[in-house]
């Protein structure tokens, strides 16, 4: 019989390329998948992905509800409840970063006889993120609730080395499993999506900044540094969701040479990254979490054969430089954010797109979920012992 593995992940799961590529693969391997979510109003509350992953986006009664943290814990306990309650017949429980981690272990116990086992997930630095920077009683707290639990899961994934190593480090574990965040291998063909979208001259190369659209990413001074160019010679495109949508949209409207589009579904975006020029994928030192990050459109750059603009971080500096694939901005500042751009749009960008590709040679998904596959392999056959 085929074993069934419970997938939480607590956002609406509508662009979560990662869980998805991670499902797929474990249907590939012959796994019967049930993904948890959130609903939201305009999505469907049940979902057939493929034959063997089904999504759940569990309404809340509570949802209406303030968003203020006693009522937030009203509706974690709703949230728990139905889970609990509904999944009682699973194998493995796969854990998507720290909310749904209570959850995971709380199945393990209410069913113990089902052996259940709990795959942790960690897409971040849990307790170093951009959004606990100040909060040190939540900080704390996630501290607390991380360091309790970790040790009553099975196996622990995630996505960068020096996330890896603070993890064995910070709570006395085995290294956990390095899975990066990168895109399935595949041949990408250059298109003109954004010259045909905004009428872009020929004479002008795009960069693209690609992903969130908020706090931390350097949004402000990247737009900033992009006025100090002339238009004529580089434009930009902003293409993603966030809290600083507005503030792009407002740019666009002021300045000659700035642009922005909405997030596009994953099986779509590799058509638009290939019609850049340049890939910006600069990420502001605010956090540990940012400070050790591999960003996936880092790679889906790299997959389209797009050369890289990237920050002076050790993760993606490490990368860029080893193959020579586009350039490290020195320092965050924007005299140095400026120069960047203009050193590499007046690179040979063909010599860079071309070892952007090896990139994606050694960093694809099919190496990836081999190392996922290993995982839960071993879980399975421990479960049998």
């Amino acid at each position: 019989m085929n074993k069934t593995v419970l997938m939480l992940v607590f956002n609406n799961f509508k662009n979560d390329s990662r869980v998805l590529k991670e499902c797929f693969t474990l249907e590939k391997s012959g796994y019967n998948v049930k993904v948890v979510a959130l609903h939201e109003s305009g999505l469907e509350e049940y979902e057939e992905y493929s034959t063997n992953i089904s999504v759940h986006r569990v309404k809340l009664a509570s949802r209406k509800l303030p968003k203020s943290l006693p009522f937030q814990v009203i509706k974690y306990f709703e949230l728990v409840y139905q889970i609990i309650k509904r999944y009682k017949d699973i194998d493995i429980v796969h854990c998507n970063d720290i909310s749904p981690l209570p959850v995971a272990v709380l199945l393990k116990k209410v069913y113990p006889k089902k052996n259940i086992k709990i795959v942790y997930d960690a897409h971040e630095y849990q307790i170093e993120t951009q959004k606990l920077k100040g909060k040190k009683i939540r900080k704390y707290l996630t501290f607390i609730t991380e360091k309790s639990l970790i040790k009553k899961v099975d196996s622990v994934i995630t996505v960068s080395e020096g996330i890896a190593k603070e993890y064995s480090r910070i709570y006395s574990i085995p290294q956990p499993v390095l899975v990066l965040n990168t895109p399935n291998l595949k041949e990408v063909e250059k298109t003109n999506k954004f010259r045909e979208i905004f009428n872009i001259s020929e004479s002008s190369k795009i960069a693209l900044y690609q992903g969130a659209i908020s706090e931390g990413r350097g949004i402000d001074i990247l737009i900033s540094a992009y006025k100090k160019i002339a238009p004529e010679d580089l434009v930009i495109v902003f293409m993603g969701m966030g809290a600083m949508v507005e503030k792009v949209k407002h740019e666009m409207l002021e300045n000659q040479g700035i642009y922005y589009l909405d997030a596009v579904p994953p099986n779509q975006i590799m058509e638009y990254t290939s019609s850049a020029d340049i890939g910006i994928s600069l990420i502001e030192d605010s956090c540990l979490n940012y400070y050790y990050c591999l960003p996936n459109k880092m790679f889906e750059y790299a997959m389209a054969g797009v050369p890289l603009l990237v920050s002076n971080l050790p993760e993606m500096k490490k990368i860029v430089t080893k193959y020579n694939a586009g350039i490290v901005v020195e320092s965050f500042k924007e005299e140095d954010i400026v120069e960047g751009l203009k050193r590499i749009s007046s690179s040979d960008l063909a010599e860079l797109s071309s070892n952007s590709k090896k990139i994606s040679r050694d960093y694809n998904w099919e190496l990836q979920e081999r190392k996922l596959m290993k995982v839960y392999n071993h879980l399975t056959k421990r479960s049998k012992v």
